[in-house]
């Protein structure tokens, strides 16, 4: 891999639960974990059930250091924590970070409170890696490793959740999910994050004619995120965070429409390889 590649892999597109079976095959059924490798360096956001395929990928590719970045903690984006593999190498180092809830718990509580029982068998004790928590604050800027910056921002979310902004040798890619937009509106805090980007994510649970029917759940639809993409110059925009009961058939006719409208929209499939 050169030094300045940035690739993006995502490893679960699914929101709130996952899904299996001959309906979600192309698609894909884990939630949410997405890879963004900046050269050598590996960033990881979301630890949904995505998260074991992506260990697995990484200790097969000898992987020794990653950054997992919260961007909330409600059970689809963090059931594949205790199975992520690089907690179990010795020989391995992961820094954990979170902001959605900077002033009122860490990140090593977040951690300590749903790894224990009787929410799971053990606690974060038997991983014998290396665990680094990190705390922030949404509209904080991150700089992980030399040369990766990423800038933070608040979503609107029941609890909160944190957006991000990936900066990697002149490319930029950014991840924003879970979110909910307000009819007619353009969050200015979604725009700063997705202004001129080469690629962003976005939860596109719902179609906007179901928004009326899901008021305060805090996700959004994929006709708000052409919306956005437009308004920020953005190159390409990729649907996630799809329903569970959105079939393949249902997610491909979607798609279909999207890029009718904007060329550089598609809708995210598990394992998918995307280089901005």
């Amino acid at each position: 891999m050169t030094s300045d590649l940035l690739q993006v892999r995502t490893w679960g597109t699914r929101g709130s639960l996952p899904v299996s079976g001959p309906e979600f095959v192309e698609f894909g059924g884990s939630t949410t974990c997405i890879e963004v490798r900046c050269g050598d360096h590996v960033l990881l956001f979301d630890a949904g059930s995505g998260l074991l395929p992506a260990g697995r990928a990484l200790k097969a590719e000898g992987v020794k250091r990653s950054h997992l970045f919260f961007t909330h903690c409600h059970y689809d984006h963090i059931m594949g924590l205790p199975y992520y593999g690089g907690l179990f190498d010795p020989a391995a180092t992961v820094d954990l970070w979170s902001g959605h809830m900077a002033g009122q718990m860490t990140t090593t509580d977040i951690l300590k409170s749903f790894m224990r029982p009787p929410f799971f068998p053990v606690t974060p004790d038997i991983c014998p890696a290396r665990i680094q928590c990190h705390d922030f604050g949404a509209g904080e800027v991150l700089q992980p490793e030399e040369g990766i910056t990423l800038q933070t921002g608040r979503l609107s979310h029941p609890g909160g959740a944190v957006g991000y902004r990936i900066g990697w040798h002149g490319r930029t890619v950014a991840i924003i999910t879970d979110t909910e937009h307000d009819p007619g509106v353009l969050d200015p805090a979604i725009l700063a994050l997705i202004e001129g980007v080469d690629l962003f994510l976005y939860d596109a649970c719902y179609t906007e004619a179901e928004m009326g029917l899901f008021r305060g759940f805090g996700h959004s639809s994929w006709q708000q995120a052409l919306l956005l993409a437009q308004a920020a110059g953005a190159a390409r925009v990729g649907m996630m965070h799809h329903a569970p009961w959105r079939t393949d058939a249902a997610l491909r006719a979607m798609e279909d429409e999207a890029q009718a409208i904007f060329p550089g929209a598609f809708f995210a499939r598990d394992g998918q390889l995307i280089r901005p």
